[in-house]
């Protein structure tokens, strides 16, 4: 078990039980490390600076307990926006019908990084419908994973919240961001 994994089994439970689901527990830099926690309510309900306050808080007592982390580190903790990351089978699903770009561990029928349309699951195959026609991308080898932030991805998150939006509005980027 790497040290995220172990991380995710120390915080999981408690972050659950509070109303939240973890999307992604992410350990990066070199002498001073930054710890990511991204996590979403439960209820579907919009993430708050409370909600993150109030995860922050659990996890910080949990951590210091069970020091899972040598040395010192900075603790962040966010939702995973509206461009999120794609991190577990069921967000495949869920945001099926998306644009989302999936970049592999190797190669997948001579290629790595897949643009394009969600279609959703398939067994463990993420499907995926690209300029250069449909794609199957075994969940295992996605190395990383994001939605595409599109005028039509604002929408529903806007929809979600309960805002209106003029559909004749344009207010998003083309899609043409850089991977996280």
């Amino acid at each position: 078990m790497d040290v995220t994994e172990r991380i995710e089994s120390i915080v999981g439970p408690s972050v659950e039980g509070m109303g939240y689901e973890l999307v992604r527990v992410m350990l990066t830099g070199g002498a001073h490390p930054t710890l990511q926690i991204m996590a979403e309510r439960l209820d579907g309900a919009a993430m708050t600076v409370d909600d993150c306050a109030e995860i922050s808080r659990a996890v910080s007592a949990l951590l210091d307990v069970e020091d899972p982390i040598a040395g010192a580190y900075t603790l962040e903790v966010s939702s995973p926006g509206i461009d999120r990351p794609l991190t577990r089978p069921k967000d495949y699903v869920r945001f099926s019908g998306y644009d989302a770009k999936v970049e592999a561990k190797g190669l997948i029928d001579g290629r790595r990084r897949f643009t394009g349309v969600l279609r959703g699951l398939e067994g463990e195959d993420i499907l995926i419908d690209t300029p250069e026609g449909p794609a199957r991308v075994p969940f295992p080898m996605v190395h990383r994973a994001k939605l595409v932030l599109t005028d039509a991805l604002l929408r529903s998150a806007a929809k979600a919240q309960g805002v209106e939006m003029d559909p004749d509005m344009k207010v998003g980027a083309d899609g043409a961001d850089d991977q996280d």
